[in-house]
């Protein structure tokens, strides 16, 4: 399995010299196995840079997994160019609501005008939405976990895995308040033991004693999580948009070295940047892809 990162930035997209190797654009993660229907976690703008691996002439066929519905996790969808095609088929699992909506509902309520220039429906392909809670299916082949997790608003974390290698999908995951370290039994269940967490980390822990409260946790707490868990790898992701290049390189190497003595091997995640699920360390194109 082949991990891809086209999107790694939380809250909103950004761009500038500061943070161009790490990249600019909103969540978007594919996993892709040789015969498998790729599946994609979120589709913030850097759906727009994922290559769907469809070979000339066959239309595409695509899984989503969106762990909920701020824009920073939907945006993409219009915009990608296989939505504009007919006989492109794309089936998007998000969560339960709290108010009733289905996930169908909530989209066409996201991409409809004035907000957007044409409704969902007028879109040429096919997408097929699909609710999801706590749950456990297969879905193409794939064994898929959902929980909900801890964020503002229902949100579900992922965990995927074929062929016995795994990967966990936390994109946004609230720390507790006081800052302490701990995991809900949810949680626990996607990130047990897998080869690669996906983790936010896209407060410093200054920041997090002003925003406890907004949904999100310290670079610090998910290196704890992937420790308690027995991760293989921890992928930091999420990124505050002000966080430059910089202060990434720093972060990460602080933490490597910590993770290091705690068994766990740290990365940030970056746009272009591509793992082979369980080959901790090998890693091929980090750097930009647009």
């Amino acid at each position: 399995m082949r991990l891809s990162f086209h999107g790694v930035r939380g809250s909103t997209p950004c761009h500038g010299q500061e943070t161009e190797r790490y990249g600019g654009n909103t969540s978007c993660v594919s996993l892709q196995a040789p015969g498998q229907v790729p599946i994609v976690f979120d589709l913030g703008t850097g759906l727009r840079y994922f290559g769907d691996g469809t070979a000339p002439g066959e239309p595409f066929r695509g899984i989503a997994l969106v762990s909920h519905f701020h824009w920073d996790h939907v945006q993409g969808l219009p915009f990608f160019q296989p939505m504009l095609t007919r006989g492109a088929r794309f089936d998007v699992f998000g969560p339960r609501q709290d108010d009733g909506r289905t996930v169908g509902e909530v989209f066409a309520d996201i991409i409809t005008p004035p907000m957007f220039p044409v409704d969902l429906a007028q879109l040429p392909a096919t997408i097929q939405f699909h609710d999801l809670g706590d749950d456990d299916l297969e879905i193409e082949g794939w064994r898929v976990r959902s929980r909900f997790i801890p964020h503002n608003g229902p949100t579900l974390g992922f965990r995927v895995a074929l062929g016995g290698r795994s990967v966990a999908y936390l994109s946004d995951h609230q720390q507790p308040y006081d800052g302490s370290h701990a995991i809900t039994d949810g949680a626990r269940q996607l990130a047990e033991g897998v080869d690669v967490l996906i983790h936010d980390a896209q407060f410093t822990p200054a920041e997090f004693a002003e925003r406890a409260t907004w949904g999100h946790c310290t670079a610090e707490h998910a290196l704890w999580v992937a420790a308690e868990v027995g991760a293989r790898q921890l992928v930091l992701f999420h990124f505050d948009p002000r966080r430059s290049d910089d202060e990434l390189d720093c972060q990460v190497e602080r933490l490597r070295a910590a993770g290091a003595a705690r068994g766990v091997d740290v990365v940030a995640a970056s746009q272009g940047l591509s793992l082979e699920v369980g080959a901790a360390r090998q890693r091929v194109g980090v750097g930009r892809t647009a």
